[in-house]
């Protein structure tokens, strides 16, 4: 069987759209109509006219894909392939943190599930942390589920932000000294980092970026040389979009195990039976909606 011949006819029978995100295995992003952040690819699917989304990537962007598009089949090729970071904290968690800060606003990352966004007021993502928590000035902000997204936002806007000690345990495997090193052996490199990744990490970095931003950075930067301290699968898309220019990997660690379950064979089976369809209570869909579409007004 060739796989990538049969997948093609599958998407055209039932015309479905794939969205790949940016960590995704290069074979999967290869296949995808749009490669992208979680929040970008959900609104890609709102703005095309598919049926069925077959979203690669981890099980909550596939949810705020449901919630934000709730008259599409939404499927998931691996409804295993989960979040650590977003599992460090559930609702039950989030309105204890709340009820010992009352009065606080509650600004949720949207790598969280939609439990946790509809318990929030407003979502945020890498890209538009700081100018969400910018309209919270004169009030406390509550933080959840990334400390070290938070602390950056609090750096930046020269403010207090109080923070739930959540991480991503990939970018918690990339140290400083993974930068340093890279740096010292190619000088004229410029090294990006995530601001999921710790404040040393940040510190020893040239740009702190999210996703989004690296590839737009990497389009516009005159500068032939980067290092990457962020999941490996963004990679593939930078050498994609910037042949003339070389791109190092800060760590063979720097890998989610989650966001590589996707196949090529996953996402074969998921178009041949039209499953695993991602569902999402309506009673916390409609919620957590408000959360997103307050980021999306903000943004």
């Amino acid at each position: 069987m060739d796989i990538l011949a049969e997948i093609a006819r599958l998407k055209a029978e039932r015309n479905a759209l794939i969205l790949a995100h940016n960590y995704q295995r290069p074979e999967v992003q290869d296949i995808a109509d749009f490669t992208g952040d979680s929040l970008e690819l959900a609104r890609k699917a709102s703005g095309i006219d598919a049926p069925v989304v077959v979203f690669c990537g981890v099980h909550f962007m596939a949810e705020t894909a449901a919630i934000l598009n709730p008259d599409k089949r939404i499927l998931s090729p691996d409804p295993t392939a989960g979040c650590p970071m977003a599992d460090m904290i559930d609702a039950a968690q989030l309105r204890e943190f709340k009820a010992a800060h009352p009065g606080a606003a509650t600004v949720c990352y949207v790598n969280s599930t939609a439990e946790v966004k509809a318990e929030s007021d407003c979502c945020c993502t890498s890209g538009n942390a700081e100018k969400i928590l910018a309209h919270y000035e004169g009030r406390e902000v509550l933080f959840v589920p990334d400390q070290h997204l938070g602390s950056v936002v609090a750096e930046r806007l020269g403010r207090e932000v109080i923070v739930w000690p959540g991480y991503c345990p990939t970018h918690a495997r990339i140290r400083p000294e993974d930068i340093l090193e890279l740096k010292a052996a190619h000088p004229g490199a410029v090294a990006m980092t995530h601001p999921e990744c710790a404040k040393p990490v940040r510190d020893a970095a040239d740009e702190v970026l999210s996703t989004g931003q690296m590839c737009a950075f990497a389009k516009k930067s005159a500068a032939k040389e980067f290092i990457v301290a962020t999941e490996e699968g963004i990679l593939h898309r930078l050498r994609q979009e910037n042949p003339d220019k070389v791109f190092y990997p800060v760590s063979p660690w720097a890998i989610c195990p989650n966001m590589k379950k996707t196949t090529l064979e996953k996402v074969y089976f998921c178009l041949r039976d039209n499953a695993p369809a991602v569902e999402v209570d309506p009673a916390i869909a409609v919620r957590a909606r408000r959360a997103i579409d307050q980021m999306l007004a903000w943004s």
